[in-house]
């Protein structure tokens, strides 16, 4: 996949480069500055998808360098919320969050748990119902630290969460979204290759998911 998505990126690469050649030029009519923009849309989205390829094939081969170390989580979840406040915002999604006062430590690598709450972010901004609340909570539970996310769905979820998992796959109704369908996938084999665990329930139109790490001493 890896030798594949690099033969993909060569031209894809080019493709790039040439649409942002011809915006800087005078389009000789409406149309073709539609078909710009068109075109600048696919293949930034085609960009994306090769870079999640890649992603998902080392993420569940397990070759990744880990650079493990202490992390607040409380920190980490502030930081994303800010980074996600004005996708929320066009959403009309209410982002409730509780964190205890205790800390919230836990050993893991920094820039992929950062993925890995991206992940499940901009899933919430893809398919959580508008004007609705979003839950984000932390907790201590026997030793271990727990983030749970909480969304209602826009889409009635006719799967199973385990087929969620599973990569490519979306609920049937967001086939038309820009997703590549990896997001989950890659975020619950960077959690588990970092040695946390990752669930996701599903009741009725409720998407819940829990991420749970070993609570570590300062």
């Amino acid at each position: 996949i890896t030798n594949v998505s690099h033969d993909i990126k060569t031209p894809l690469t080019s493709i790039i480069n040439y649409v942002d050649l011809l915006k800087k030029e005078e389009m000789p009519s409406e149309k073709a500055k539609e078909y710009l923009e068109v075109l600048d849309n696919k293949s930034q989205r085609l960009k994306r998808l090769t870079e999640d390829l890649v992603e998902a094939s080392k993420a569940s081969s397990g070759n990744i360098k880990l650079n493990m170390e202490i992390l607040d989580v409380k920190e980490l979840i502030k930081q994303v919320s800010g980074e996600f406040e004005d996708k929320f915002e066009e959403k009309h999604l209410e982002l409730n969050t509780y964190m205890p006062k205790e800390d919230c430590l836990i050993k893991a690598d920094s820039r992929y748990l950062y993925r890995v709450l991206e992940n499940l972010y901009g899933n919430i901004v893809k398919y959580a119902l508008e004007s609705s609340r979003v839950y984000i909570d932390v907790f201590l539970v026997e030793g271990k630290v727990q983030i749970q996310m909480k969304n209602i769905s826009k889409e009635k979820l006719n799967i199973s969460a385990e087929e969620l998992k599973q990569r490519f796959v979306r609920g049937e109704a967001s086939r038309n979204t820009e997703g590549s369908g990896l997001g989950l996938s890659i975020a619950e084999s960077l959690t588990n290759l970092q040695g946390g665990r990752f669930e996701i329930y599903l009741d009725g139109d409720l998407f819940k998911v829990i991420i749970e790490f070993e609570r570590q001493k300062k």
